[in-house]
């Protein structure tokens, strides 16, 4: 039989998670990024539930040529806009909007003759210092792009460095709103952690951030069902479900004596004697290699702690509080790593948190050896 392990993408929480992304908009048109195969989800397998946006913004050319085969005739947004010139004949074909953010593709779209062919996001560096033209830079790219002959019209963006905490979005919205004062053009601000903490919160609220939605958002994680912040009560507060379930089944079980070392390294030494399970999954399918022993994990639905050093193809789990809730926690018993499996859920940025990073890590590291299925 195959090796007991399987991702499943729950489309009806992909519909959900946009739907609360709309919500939370206010009006406001919804990008869907897609970027790194759709957060390891695969894009063609949520495509049938994220149809229902106004758009797909995303990284790579091949995503969008996946995206107009598979039927969309809607606006694809390359966030990273083109790598090189030659992209320029790509976005034409493909009828690809793209983001400016450096003077080397202004200089690009200046040998292209094609008639107002490109529609472009102008990004501006609000204080990320990542991708953008700065404050005193910005009008003048706008006004480049402007007298270009092969583009059709110029939007405004810009991507938030702090809208996940402090010290918040106000110096870097006041830097934009400055910047675009009076230029005539779309304006898109909000990624997933910007639209869910200054958009309509569940039961109308919202926090006062004049102008922060734009005329387009851009939901990554959320529509995923993670947490742009980490915290999995943000999940919670911003009612988001998991579109990702990660699942395996105990395959050897140990009982071992107090004092007894488990996994390598011998990092974990029992307190007491315990019953020890063997789950078939490790980092060699994703799951995180640096989690260490109390991170959270299911076991026939209940929740117990990963126990040791996590190895390629397994993780051993503490089955004594399966065993005290009743259930039989033996060879076969199924496992959660992370998601929803019946009445259990595990929120994958529980089981990220310990190891020191986010949810959106341990979607994409989804390794091509898990099977997937579409539910």
């Amino acid at each position: 039989m195959p090796r007991p392990i399987q991702a499943t993408i729950t489309l009806e929480a992909l519909r959900h998670n946009l739907a609360r992304a709309r919500s939370a908009a206010d009006g406001a048109r919804v990008w869907a990024v897609v970027k790194a195969n759709a957060y390891g989800h695969g894009v063609e397998r949520v495509f049938p539930a994220l149809r229902g946006a106004d758009g797909f913004a995303l990284l790579d050319l091949a995503e969008a040529e996946t995206l107009r085969a598979l039927g969309w005739g809607g606006p694809i947004l390359l966030l990273e806009g083109c790598f090189g010139l030659e992209d320029l004949a790509t976005c034409e074909r493909l009828n690809l909007w793209h983001v400016v953010h450096d003077a080397a593709q202004i200089h690009w779209l200046a040998s292209r003759t094609k008639p107002r062919a490109h529609r472009v996001f102008l990004k501006l560096n609000s204080g990320m210092n990542r991708l953008g033209f700065t404050p005193e830079q910005y009008r003048v790219a706008w006004q480049r792009l402007q007298e270009l002959p092969a583009v059709g019209s110029v939007s405004h963006m810009t991507h938030f460095a702090t809208a996940d905490g402090e010290p918040g979005i106000a110096d870097a919205l006041e830097r934009f709103d400055s910047a675009v004062d009076g230029l005539p053009g779309e304006r898109s601000l909000c990624n997933s952690a910007a639209l869910l903490r200054y958009g309509v919160q569940p039961g109308g609220r919202r926090e006062d951030a004049p102008g922060v939605l734009g005329d387009w958002v851009r939901p990554g994680i959320a529509l995923y069902g993670g947490s742009p912040t980490g915290a999995h009560a943000d999940v919670r507060r911003w009612e988001l479900r998991p579109a990702m379930s990660l699942l395996t089944r105990i395959i050897g079980v140990q009982t071992v004596e107090a004092g007894s070392a488990v996994g390598y390294g011998a990092t974990f030494r029992a307190e007491r004697p315990m019953r020890v399970g063997v789950a078939a999954v490790g980092y060699a399918d994703g799951y995180p290699r640096h989690a260490p022993t109390g991170t959270p994990i299911v076991v026939d639905g209940v929740r117990t702690r990963i126990i040791g050093r996590v190895s390629m193809d397994m993780v051993m789990v503490d089955l004594d509080p399966v065993r005290a809730a009743g259930r039989a926690a033996d060879v076969g018993s199924p496992v959660l790593c992370w998601g929803r499996h019946l009445d259990a859920e595990l929120g994958i940025d529980e089981v990220a948190e310990p190891s020191g990073t986010l949810g959106y890590e341990l979607m994409c590291a989804l390794a091509r050896r898990v099977p997937v299925q579409v539910a």
